[in-house]
Parts: C-alpha cells; sequence; structure tokens
C-alpha cells in the first residue's frame, strides 16, 4: 500500500476539533506504518455557517514531524523529510502488510497518476527532528514519564524473579560506579515491595590496584544510606597470588597493566559474589548496562557480564544516568542524604578502574578507550530499532550532534558540559561500535543470564529481539560507510 497518504481536509473548525485531527492523524500514520499529510481549508473559504484555521501536520509511524500555527494571517505549509526507507523496513518486519497483499492483489485495482519530480542536486539540509539521545525524551514530561516506566519495569522484573525462586537475599557488589549504584536503587524499591528489610540486601566493595577513594566512599556511603548491609573486600592480595602463579611480571614489580592484570581483578570479584551468594542464601544482581553489551564491554563469564539476573541489561549507558536524576528529583525510595550522594556518583568519570593512574595522576578512561556512549547509544538506537544503514545514521547524527547551540537537549543537562561532534569524529566513532557489535561482542550476549527489556527500541538478549551469530562480523557493514566516508 501507500506510504505516503495525503488528506486535503474540507474539515471546519470547533472547539476540540484541532486535538481529535492530531489524534487521528497520529493513529493512522501508526496504524498504517506510513505518513499522513494533512492539510484543513483555511482563510478564504466561505464563513457562512462554520469556520475554518487552516491546521497542517505531517506525522511519520505515530511522530509528529511538522505543524504550522492555526488561524494564520495567509497561507501556510508544513515541510518534512519523510524517512521512506525506515518505512519499508517497519513494513517488512510487520508480516501482515505482506499477507494483504497476497490476498487482496488479484482484487485490488490502482489508479496511477504520473508526475515529474526533479529533487535538488545538492544537499539542503534535513528538514525534520533528530534526538541527539534517542532513548532520551528531550520533552521533560515524557523523560519523566520514560524514566518512571524503565524504573519500574526494572523493579517489577526484579521482584518477579526473585519471588520465584524463594526470596533469596540479593548479593551485589558495588564500586561507586553509576550502573553499580542503579541496581542498588532497583534492588532497594524491591525489597520494599517485597515488604522484606533492607539489611538484607548484601552488598560488597571490593577495591583492586586502581580503586580511587572516592568511589570507594560513594559506594560505601549509598549502601549505608540505602539501609543494606556493606563489607569491604580487598582484593589486592589475592589477585597478587594470582599473578604470582600466573607467572605475570606485575607480581615481580613491574608495572605491566595488561588484559590479564584486569581479568584477574575482574574474575576474583566475581568468584567472591558467587560465593557469598552460595554461603548466605543469596543471588547474585547483574549490574552491565545494554551499552556495555552492546559494545562487549565486560570480561566474558565474569566481572559485569555474569550474574543470576541482569537488572540493568535493557537501559543504555544514557538513560540510566536521567533515572537516576529522577529518583534524585522524586525521592524514589531515597532520602536527602543518598539523593547527595547519588548526585556525586553522576559526577564521577565513568571507568572500569581495573588500572592504576599514570604518572601525571590521569585514571582509566571508558570512553577515552572505546569512544563517547553517546555517539555509540545513537548508533545502537538506530541500527536496533531501524536497521540503519551506517552511512545514513552517520548523516542523521551529523545533523543532530554537529552544532551544540542547535535542537534540544534533555532537561537537566548541564549547559556547560554540552558538546558536538564533527562528522570525521562520528564515522570514526562508528567503525569502533560496527566493529565491537557485529565482529566482537555477539558472544558474550549469546551467553547473558535473564533481564528484563525495558526500551521499545529492543534488547540484546539472545532469546529476545536481537538473535545473531557469535561468529559473525562487521565487513559488510563498515564497507557500506567507508564507500560514503572513506577513512582519512
Amino acid at each position: 500500500g501507500a506510504t505516503v497518504m495525503v488528506n486535503l481536509s474540507g474539515s471546519p473548525i470547533t472547539i476540540a476539533r484541532a486535538e481529535d485531527r492530531h489524534e487521528l492523524c497520529r493513529s493512522q500514520s501508526l496504524r498504517c506504518l506510513g505518513a499522513y499529510v494533512y492539510a484543513a481549508a483555511g482563510a478564504g473559504e466561505s464563513t457562512n455557517d462554520v469556520s475554518w484555521d487552516g491546521q497542517t501536520m505531517i506525522y511519520e509511524a505515530g511522530n509528529l514531524l511538522a505543524e504550522t500555527e492555526r488561524f494564520p494571517d495567509g497561507p501556510r505549509r508544513s515541510v518534512a523529510d519523510i524517512d521512506l526507507d525506515r518505512l519499508r523496513q517497519d513494513r517488512q518486519r510487520q508480516g501482515t502488510f505482506d499477507d494483504n497483499r497476497r490476498t487482496h492483489a488479484a482484487d485490488t485495482v490502482f489508479r496511477t497518476v504520473e508526475f515529474d519530480l526533479a529533487p535538488p542536486a545538492s544537499p539542503t539540509g534535513l528538514a525534520r527532528p533528530v534526538d541527539r539521545f534517542p532513548f532520551v525524551p528531550d520533552d521533560p514530561a515524557r523523560l519523566a514519564q520514560d524514566c518512571y516506566e524503565a524504573f519500574n519495569i526494572q523493579v517489577s522484573g526484579l521482584v518477579q524473579r526473585m519471588r520465584a525462586i524463594g526470596n533469596p537475599k540479593p548479593v551485589l557488589g558495588v564500586s561507586g560506579g553509576i550502573d553499580s549504584t542503579h541496581a542498588l536503587l532497583v534492588i532497594a524499591r524491591a525489597m520494599d515491595l517485597l515488604g522484606r528489610p533492607r539489611s538484607d540486601i548484601l552488598t560488597y566493595t571490593m577495591p583492586g590496584f586502581a580503586t580511587s577513594e572516592r568511589t570507594k566512599s560513594n559506594a560505601i556511603a549509598l549502601s549505608q544510606a540505602m539501609g543494606a548491609s556493606i563489607e569491604t573486600i580487598d582484593i589486592r592480595g589475592a589477585a597478587t597470588e594470582m599473578l604470582e602463579k600466573l607467572g605475570h611480571p606485575f607480581a615481580a614489580g613491574e608495572p605491566l597493566h595488561d588484559i590479564t592484570f584486569e581479568n584477574v581483578q575482574a574474575g576474583l570479584r566475581t568468584d567472591y559474589l558467587f560465593r557469598l551468594a552460595n554461603r548466605n542464601g543469596g543471588f547474585v544482581v547483574g549490574t552491565s548496562d545494554m551499552s556495555e553489551l552492546a559494545l562487549g564491554w565486560a570480561t566474558y563469564g565474569v566481572g559485569d557480564h555474569m550474574s543470576h539476573y541482569a537488572v540493568n541489561a535493557g537501559v543504555p549507558k544514557t538513560l540510566i544516568q536521567h533515572v537516576i536524576r529522577w529518583v534524585i528529583s522524586h525521592r524514589e525510595g531515597v532520602d536527602d542524604a543518598a539523593a547527595a550522594i547519588l548526585q556525586g556518583v553522576l559526577d564521577t568519570e565513568i571507568s572500569p578502574e581495573l588500572v592504576p593512574a599514570d604518572a601525571d595522576g590521569n585514571i582509566q578512561s571508558t570512553e577515552d578507550r572505546i569512544g563517547p556512549y553517546a555517539l555509540h547509544d545513537f548508533t545502537l538506537f538506530h541500527v536496533l530499532r531501524f536497521g540503519m544503514r551506517p552511512s545514513k545514521i552517520a548523516f542523521v547524527a551529523a545533523h543532530a550532534w554537529g552544532d551544540a547551540e542547535a535542537g534540544a537537549w534533555p532537561p537537566g543537562f548541564p549547559h556547560d558540559e554540552r558538546y558536538a561532534f564533527t562528522l570525521d569524529e562520528i564515522a570514526r566513532w562508528m567503525r569502533v561500535f560496527l566493529t565491537r557489535y557485529f565482529s566482537f561482542a555477539q558472544f558474550k550476549r549469546s551467553a547473558i543470564p535473564n533481564g528484563p527489556k525495558v526500551s521499545p527500541a529492543g534488547s540484546l538478549s539472545p532469546r529476545g529481539d536481537w538473535r545473531a551469530p557469535s561468529d559473525g562480523n562487521a565487513r559488510v557493514w563498515l564497507a557500506e560507510l567507508d564507500a560514503a566516508l572513506p577513512p582519512s
């Protein structure tokens, strides 16, 4: 069927009819997975018994792309770029469209009207809204609603799992970072709903060779403020012993901080958590988020990768920060003391803290190593939700991120922290994403524990929305991007 529907309406205006038109256009565009272009009659029509407002609007698959003021003093038009490629792909995923085609093709007759189309030969920009953070709405009310739903989806998933397995004590490793912080908030709310004391939450901070005093202090203070039990287990002695038995140079005093050095620490923390769960009748709650799973930023079988239930697996990094801000502003199970600590966690740079700071005091930075989560989440959304080709993602990303002063930012995003990316930067980090996502990370995703789907864009569960071979590769994706934007 048609992907673009145009309604030149003779509908007069009465009180509340404008809202009805919006609902009808929105629902029709969503039901048909198409674009709906609407224009009501305006100035110049007879007002003998009725009046006209000249309302125009364009919807695409339920999303408003453009509209004009009503009751204008002259002609008005809504102008927007409609993504026909996106609509075709959505229809391919929705099998009923092909069912209808096969069922009714023989009995359906269309009238064909031919016309000449002469699109501009030079770039004209992009006349449609593009969100910088597609997982994070820039409308305050919509963002608050999304945070409420995301948080409670996680909580309800955890409550059901705990009830189903006999209400064990939640065991959580806390690092002072945003992922374990958010997991603790979810667990605390789940325990409240189950009518159980928060002291049954068993949290452990396990400082290693690069743990900072700030993150360790945040972890302990937050656990105490939330009413959870907290213990400190220093893993440096056990890690040194293991490195020594492995013949690793670090055990002999050489400052070699390689992947073995990092993973010995990650593995020990997981070993402790699972054995502590055995010892205390508990189960391990995971902290890894959707963005880390997309990039494979986890140690296979241990660390963030493995748990008994992964509450954060459906929430991208960019949204988690806003959910924590929502918890702070709504005091969702936290008091003023806990809220102050949460803000301190948000202000701390993201780091795995597995490698000691260098001679200048610079700590290990996740985003310096694998790239900005803002861009990675942008690419993840458009790959997962729309299957969009890389060159097209780069094109829309350049419009979203090219100018820090243009377009909307999520509510509460500090003005002095707003930033922009050039097209070269976007393409550079997209190559990192494509390589890790398609060539590297799937074997880890194929073995992830259960966790609730949160985003309508989809999940990365191998049992759900993203079923892919573990031995796949990124060649076709990288070739498409390189053809449009050759590496410099």
